[in-house]
């Protein structure tokens, strides 16, 4: 039986309540939460609960974190590494039309008038086959002339980066991906095979040509270092035989998150001939499915801490049995049925929150270290645990916000107190005279 004075029980600051619990509900909690097994408490199985609550919101901050660092680093990816809006020519045949050179500096006079542009630019885009000393790839060629390339922040300003960007119209750009698989190195030769070539009486001639590599650059993203090739403008336009054509102008926008607005802007202006497309059109359904990832990941592992919560249930079923004795004296004593529910709803609380505070830290810090530590794994195992072929981004992205971790810990509390309150209600119910009767 706890050790409380009747003094301590009938003065009038114990009793006293301005806030939900009294200063002596309180006190009777924490103690009941300490006692020993021997001495009717249930600090095992609390132990066991808190350990369990701690470890689900640690979970669940840890997989929303990855989860948002997915989507964010995705967007950043697309955002920085790629055109925001892209207009072409009306799809004639199944096949999209070129634009002339008078057409598209029309259009991109038209553009310009809006001075909320960050960039407008022409481009060239096509697939080639890369040979290299008996090794092969399938690349994507854009042409693009030198000072457009500049303004892409992830190729002017990479991850990593070999060359300069400068000696860019001697010779190509090309990813670390590629670099890697063909084992080139700035100044080598890379032979680009087109099968759109010289159309003979024989039947069309593969185009054939060799380029330098002048700037191998990483982006951080597999798709775009393992394909992607950059190449001079007026050089795509001869090697893919498009001479005076541009297959698509590319635009930059202040806002990229707000390129609705400016798709629609520009559809009016330049009128239905021309298709407008928008990084949200072309990779907005990969993004939402994420988002629709996350949040069934967090339904899913809220059931974790609905499993630690439920060991609270029978902690304190245990508790109500073992106190009857107390509970039947403290209510002859004066403490009315609710002070009894509200010290037992306490008691639970008091592992819901200690373990809620305990996950968040714990979760915070393991997000914060995990690229840290994939790397030390990777280091002990000899092995890739990250596979970017299939991820697409070479570590593990984190992203901890606020908010997720605000309303983790809210759902871990709410869940935390929600399941005390029926053995509370039970323990308040209890009759005094029965739980003293055989004492």
């Amino acid at each position: 039986m706890i050790d409380l004075a009747s003094d301590d029980i009938n003065s009038a600051d114990s009793l006293k309540r301005p806030l939900p619990f009294s200063k002596l509900e309180i006190l009777i909690a924490w103690r009941y939460l300490r006692a020993k097994r021997r001495e009717g408490g249930v600090s095992t199985i609390a132990w066991y609960s808190f350990l369990g609550v701690m470890l689900g919101v640690a979970t669940l901050i840890v997989v929303q974190a990855v989860m948002v660092g997915f989507k964010e680093e995705f967007t950043d990816r697309i955002i920085g590494a790629n055109p925001h809006v892209i207009v072409q020519m009306k799809k004639k045949m199944g096949a999209s039309e070129s634009f002339d050179t008078e057409k598209a500096e029309f259009i991109q006079e038209i553009l310009k008038e809006r001075k909320t542009l960050s960039a407008i630019y022409p481009i060239i885009a096509g697939q080639v086959m890369a040979a290299k000393n008996g090794r092969y790839s399938g690349l994507q060629v854009i042409g693009i002339k030198r000072s457009d390339l500049g303004r892409i922040e992830l190729i002017s300003l990479p991850e990593k980066k070999m060359g300069s960007l400068d000696e860019f119209g001697e010779g190509i750009a090309i990813g670390w991906g590629v670099a890697r698989d063909l084992d080139l190195k700035i100044g080598d030769s890379l032979r680009l095979i087109s099968p759109d070539g010289l159309k003979t009486l024989f039947g069309t001639t593969p185009r054939v040509s060799d380029f330098k590599v002048s700037y191998i650059f990483s982006v951080g993203r597999y798709d775009i270092d393992k394909f992607r090739l950059y190449m001079p403008l007026e050089e795509a336009q001869n090697f893919f035989n498009k001479k005076d054509k541009i297959d698509q102008i590319n635009v930059l926008v202040p806002d990229p998150h707000s390129v609705s607005q400016v798709k629609m802007e520009l559809q009016r202006n330049l009128g239905f001939k021309y298709t407008i497309w928008t990084w949200k059109d072309i990779s907005g359904a990969f993004l939402a499915a994420l988002d629709v990832e996350r949040r069934v990941m967090f339904i899913i592992l809220s059931l974790v801490v609905l499993i630690a919560a439920l060991n609270i249930v029978s902690g304190l079923v245990m508790l109500v049995k073992n106190k009857g004795k107390d509970i039947g004296i403290l209510r002859t004593m004066g403490l009315e049925q609710n002070s009894i529910m509200r010290i037992f709803i306490l008691c639970g609380s008091f592992i819901g929150i200690l373990g809620s505070i305990s996950g968040v830290i714990l979760g915070v810090s393991f997000a914060y270290y995990l690229p840290e530590l994939q790397y030390f794994i990777e280091e002990i195992l000899g092995k890739e645990i990250w596979n970017p072929e299939l991820r697409f981004l070479t570590e593990v992205p984190v992203r901890v916000r606020f908010s997720d971790v605000l309303y983790v810990s809210v759902v871990a509390l709410m869940l935390s107190i929600f399941v005390t309150i029926i053995p509370a209600r039970n323990a308040a119910g209890l009759d005094p005279v029965e739980a003293l009767r055989h004492e």
